[in-house]
């Protein structure tokens, strides 16, 4: 009896304790540190992250030395930003580029930690808000899955508008396996937008009352 009631607690506290490291959600951090956590997959000499911003580059983080021209394009995790990253990075004697989310993306190659699992995620438009972590920049993970609370930009005029979800990524093989909507985080409207609600509702408001007709009988004379 004693040691049933002995293992029911066991159970009972490992399962608590499960299911809070699963719920334990953490906010990602900004975009840079984000990228730093890249761990290349493939067989590479030496690689460097560059961030551009009007024209000047700055080195965030160097994996060896590598002999590389400056690039005057790139990528970004977060849409419409000004300046952008590249990556360089030596292999066989060759230098290459990643200048695009896709080629970001087999640069990552197997997932190895959450930020790793995001990063992946923005060649499918997903992204990590940094000004909305709480609901589209955040994750928890259990032994099996990362769970990501990420942002989507979904509309980009009339209304610009952006999506959060919740995505289940395998840690075992980087996979998708569940994408949960949550609805729209925000949605803004320019005076210019004709479907604006604002301008519809003065619109409505303003609607002219029909004047009564006048009356088009001809008037009798005496």
């Amino acid at each position: 009896m004693i040691k049933t009631a002995i293992r029911s607690t066991a159970l009972i506290f490992l399962f608590l304790g499960f299911l809070g490291y699963s719920q334990n959600k953490k906010n990602f951090s900004n975009i840079p540190n984000i990228l730093q956590q890249i761990i290349p997959n493939d067989r590479i000499d030496s690689w460097v992250l560059v961030y551009n911003s009007y024209g000047k580059n700055q080195e965030i983080k160097t994996s060896g030395k590598t002999d590389y021209t400056p690039q005057f394009s790139g990528f970004n995790l977060f849409p419409e930003e000004d300046s952008f990253y590249y990556i360089a990075y030596a292999a066989g004697g060759k230098i290459n580029y990643i200048t695009d989310l896709e080629g970001l993306k087999k640069f990552v190659g197997k997932i190895d930690n959450a930020e790793e699992a995001a990063i992946s995620l923005t060649a499918d438009g997903y992204m990590v808000d940094e000004e909305f972590k709480d609901v589209a920049g955040n994750y928890y993970e259990d032994s099996r899955n990362y769970y990501l609370d990420i942002g989507k930009l979904t509309s980009k005029a009339c209304p610009y508008q952006k999506t959060h979800y919740t995505l289940t990524v395998s840690k075992g093989t980087g996979t998708v396996s569940n994408v949960k909507d949550n609805g729209t985080y925000i949605e803004l409207y320019n005076k210019k937008c004709a479907n604006n609600p604002r301008l519809l509702k003065i619109e409505k408001k303003e609607e002219p009352k029909d004047e009564p007709k006048k009356s088009t009988k001809p008037t009798k004379r005496k």
